[in-house]
């Protein structure tokens, strides 16, 4: 169908209202502020700054551990300690090894995982706290409005499509349709953290890759309330081994908070051999060591939320900036995986593209040759020495983490190197074992479906992500050649995505003796796990319509 859209024009356009996206609103209205007091030309206003944001509410699909290391915040707003919602100081610390049974408290806490003067929060608090301050600013923060599709020219980007409300499951308007809106402007930022559908997009079209592709893992976390007594606020603890084999990549997390409640979950790389291995699976196993157990025994599970993270690494950062375009944050690969720890780097490079879009919009000059210097001001600023320390980390555990232990140790002292640099990598769905079985479903029969109370299915922890979709629209998942998936997948992976995705969106049914592939989109929390992991790639997750997902209230 033809549709009639309105245009809109702005300065800057930021897709995605996260740490970084709202970093670079902030810091860039702070300029302009400045620019203008000091009464220099040309005339701007943080009014032609626009953010969208796909959530019904900033903050509502922010999902992370979360630990906060302040130094770029405390960049951003010096004073931040004094309003920021943080929920405790890290009191102490200490890393574990598990074995079923059992738990062995490592003597020194490896120095990537020490936390001393870092923060437990809330990733959506902070976030909706950021939001504020922009909106003060005289930013416009618009929510429920998803980018749809990139407006290219050239070799550059000048704006986003926004997606379409009140389309039906069949593609045709219902009684309250709204079109879209082509929103165009010099500066587009793309900060839609990671495995972002127009990043992906533009990185593809225009070439922009890395070094080595982008590989993933991903978290999955609940919130509990306990017992009291039961761990001490601020008490940080990190875990490997059990329920892990030594071949995954991967470990679990523990972090006292205020009023006895607890954050906890499971990160693992998405670049396993077995199709058939579940991480839901595996994190709700891991509830049930006893080191875990006697904490939440008699608690309740408040949240759930699952979301990818970026582990590639500096050789996995694209080319980031385009014609009237930059990309930030984790969408810039800019997460350290050795210290699990992207929200901080995602705040500076947002800053600096503030700073780098300002500088532009005074010259008159939105080219990539003139956006390049964000990718100079990068390189000189601390998140390089951060991230260069550690670029090929996560590639040193490709052989295991016995292998990668030693690979890290020898990295550590020649700082970042070890004994093959760069290393090189593959991306993760490359990593499935071919199973070669016959056209037969895999029996779900037996899958995991926990006790209730300890552990659970993935329905229930669905439930408890206030994930919401209007339900009579087009489905955001949109899967290329769905034959593939009840022939071919079927025999050599037998349907992977029944397993790795978290919230039970896919599932394998036989219709007229033939297999199909069900989708429950209703069910999805955004994670993109499905986009990432699957082995043909042909998978596209698309935003849905604007304001559907999870709602990651206090996560």
């Amino acid at each position: 169908m033809t549709v009639e859209r309105e245009q809109l024009d702005a300065d800057v356009l930021i897709i995605g209202a996260g740490p970084g996206g709202l970093a670079c609103a902030l810091h860039l209205a702070n300029l302009i502020e400045q620019h203008t007091q000091a009464k220099k030309a040309p005339a701007l206003s943080a009014e032609n700054i626009y953010v969208l944001e796909k959530a019904r509410e900033a903050g509502a699909h922010q999902l992370s551990g979360a630990l906060l290391d302040g130094r770029a915040l405390r960049e951003l707003v010096p004073d931040f300690e004094k309003t920021a919602p943080l929920d405790t100081p890290v009191t102490s610390d200490a890393a574990y090894y598990l074995t079923k049974k059992s738990s062995w408290k490592l003597p020194i806490t490896p120095p990537p995982l020490q936390n001393h003067g870092n923060y437990v929060i809330s990733l959506s608090k902070l976030v909706k706290w950021l939001a504020g301050l922009v909106e003060k600013k005289g930013v416009n923060l618009f929510t429920q409005f998803a980018g749809q599709e990139l407006l290219y020219e050239k070799n550059g980007i000048r704006g986003v499509l926004t997606g379409d409300k009140g389309v039906d499951k069949n593609g045709k308007p219902k009684d309250n349709f709204t079109p879209g809106y082509e929103l165009r402007a010099k500066v587009t930022v793309l900060a839609e953290g990671p495995r972002g559908s127009l990043t992906k997009d533009m990185v593809s079209r225009l070439q922009l890759d890395g070094l080595n592709p982008q590989v993933y893992g991903i978290g999955i976390k609940e919130l509990w309330d306990v017992q009291p007594g039961r761990i001490e606020t601020g008490f940080v603890a990190h875990t490997l081994g059990w329920p892990l084999a030594s071949d995954l990549y991967g470990g679990g997390w523990i972090y006292g908070m205020r009023n006895n409640r607890v954050s906890l979950g499971m990160v693992l790389a998405l670049e396993y051999h077995n199709p058939l291995f579940d991480p839901h699976e595996a994190f709700q196993k891991f509830k049930t060591h006893p080191f875990v157990r006697k904490i939440l025994d008699g608690g309740k599970l408040v949240r759930y939320g699952a979301k990818t993270v970026p582990y590639g690494g500096w050789y996995s950062m694209p080319k980031s900036y385009v014609d009237g375009g930059l990309i930030i944050g984790d969408s810039a690969s800019l997460l350290n995986s050795q210290r699990l720890k992207g929200i901080h780097t995602a705040i500076k490079s947002g800053m600096l593209a503030a700073e780098t879009i300002y500088e532009a919009l005074c010259a008159g000059d939105t080219s990539a040759a003139k956006l390049a210097s964000y990718q100079t001001k990068l390189e000189q600023s601390w998140v390089k020495k951060e991230l260069w320390s550690v670029r090929n980390f996560h590639q040193a555990f490709h052989g295991g983490l016995w292998k990668g232990l030693i690979h890290a140790g020898l990295q550590f002292v020649s700082g970042g190197r070890g004994l093959i640099d760069p290393m090189r990598g593959k991306a993760g769905y490359q990593e499935y074992t071919n199973l070669h079985r016959d056209r037969t479903l895999v029996d779900q029969s037996t899958r995991f479906k926990g006790d209730g109370k300890l552990t659970f299915d993935r329905l229930t922890d669905v439930y408890h992500s206030g994930t919401r979709h209007e339900e009579d629209q087009p489905c955001h998942l949109v899967v290329l050649d769905p034959n593939i998936c009840g022939d071919r997948c079927v025999r050599e992976f037998g349907n992977p995505c029944q397993y790795f995705c978290p919230a039970a969106v896919y599932e394998m049914v036989m219709e007229k003796g033939t297999p199909r592939l069900k989708i429950n989109a209703a069910n999805c929390v955004h994670c993109k796990t499905c986009d990432v992991a699957d082995p043909y790639q042909i998978i596209n997750w698309i935003p849905p319509e604007g304001g559907g997902g999870p709602n990651y209230e206090g996560m």
